[in-house]
């Protein structure tokens, strides 16, 4: 059979993917590889959590919830808005979803009609591109880089913006690259947007993990925003699948609508267990694993600029480093490969994040243990030589 939808031209794999496959293959044959490609944190989810999940299961709490999710869920991430950032939520406001890919899908299902395009960051996340092309819409690419800590800016957004703009997705921490918007750049981006008669989205999955000044959340400049976060980073429960998205009431109704549709509702043991997340006792171990994280960005941050990567700007969030590997090759992923079979070392090309400089450029994510970044450097200082 021949036949398929034309989007599936537009829509990439994760090339990172083969890389991860590949790496799995020689680990299989005895090679030792250090692993600097994965996106997910190296904990497993903290024990308060584990025990949650498991009365929930011997409980029976094996039913399906509201599409929108738990409301004592729904409720306590209120409570988190208003306690981590002095910020009133509306319970009503709260959706809970199966991880924040599906908070993305709804949020773009609710806003895109075929043909409208979304602006974003590039280098960006790649699914982000893929959500809209699902919609028959067409994601559009802004360039950034370090001269805007690679954020789009209001000026930026609004050259490019035309009658079939419908949003503007932006990132804070941002992956690939760990930079913030601060609360004033969310007000002037969500300014431009709105004299357009547009919406924003604003990205915050990696909220928690930030080194030195917390981020701000979009939810302190307007109710009108749309705002994605997670269950995956910070809190460590990347395999439960669960996210959230708050959305502005006026599409509460049909976002709710559209999950009942398509995910019908989040696993109802990841809700239960998630209510744990936000204890004291939990969030002491969130704590203490996000300054481990932030003592590796330390390590391996002055580590690779040694080595001759060069990375103009600190990542103040999430646990990548963007480094512009163009000393080196004019192919990051031919260069990507090469590192991994030659130095058993895997980090992710630039191609999996957008079309700006890709080739000059590769992620390295310290979601592994300092000891084993360390042996990482040794082998890429070995094979640079």
């Amino acid at each position: 059979m021949t036949q398929r939808a034309e989007r599936m031209n537009a829509i990439q794999p994760f090339h990172v993917m083969a890389l991860l496959a590949r790496a799995r293959e020689l680990e299989a044959a005895g090679r030792s590889i250090i692993h600097m490609e994965i996106g997910e944190p190296d904990y497993v989810t903290p024990q308060p959590v584990i025990d949650a999940g498991i009365r929930a299961l011997t409980e029976g709490h094996t039913h399906y919830t509201p599409a929108v999710g738990l409301a004592a869920l729904r409720e306590r991430i209120s409570v988190f808005y208003r306690e981590r950032y002095g910020v009133d939520v509306a319970t009503r406001r709260i959706i809970i979803t199966p991880g924040a890919s599906a908070a993305l899908q709804l949020v773009m299902a609710v806003l895109v009609n075929p043909g409208d395009t979304v602006l974003m960051a590039d280098p960006g996340y790649p699914c982000n591109r893929n959500f809209v092309y699902l919609l028959n819409g067409e994601p559009q690419g802004l360039p950034v880089d370090a001269s805007t800590d690679y954020q789009p800016g209001p000026a930026q957004v609004d050259a490019v913006w035309t009658p079939r703009t419908s949003a503007l997705l932006v990132a804070s921490p941002a992956n690939p690259t760990g930079t913030l918007l601060t609360q004033q750049a969310l007000s002037e981006l969500y300014e431009v947007v709105m004299a357009r008669n547009g919406s924003l989205v604003v990205d915050e999955i990696y909220h928690g993990l930030t080194y030195a000044a917390p981020a701000s959340t979009a939810l302190s400049v307007s109710d009108a925003i749309f705002v994605v976060n997670s269950f995956s980073k910070y809190f460590g429960m990347t395999g439960w699948r669960l996210g959230w998205l708050v959305a502005p009431q006026d599409y509460v109704a049909d976002i709710d609508k559209l999950a009942q549709n398509l995910f019908l509702a989040a696993p109802t043991l990841a809700q239960y267990a998630a209510l744990s997340a936000f204890e004291a006792d939990n969030i002491a171990i969130l704590e203490q694993r996000r300054e481990v994280f932030r003592q590796r960005r330390d390590y391996l941050l002055p580590a690779l600029r040694e080595l001759g990567f060069d990375i103009p700007v600190t990542p103040e969030g999430a646990f990548y480093l963007y480094a512009d590997c163009s000393r080196f090759t004019d192919d990051s992923y031919r260069f990507s490969k090469q590192l991994l079979e030659e130095a058993g070392v895997a980090i992710t090309p630039g191609i999996d994040f957008g079309t700006h400089q890709p080739e000059r450029h590769v992620r390295f994510a310290y979601t592994t243990s300092l000891e084993k970044l360390q042996e990482g450097v040794r082998r890429l200082r070995e094979y640079l030589k």
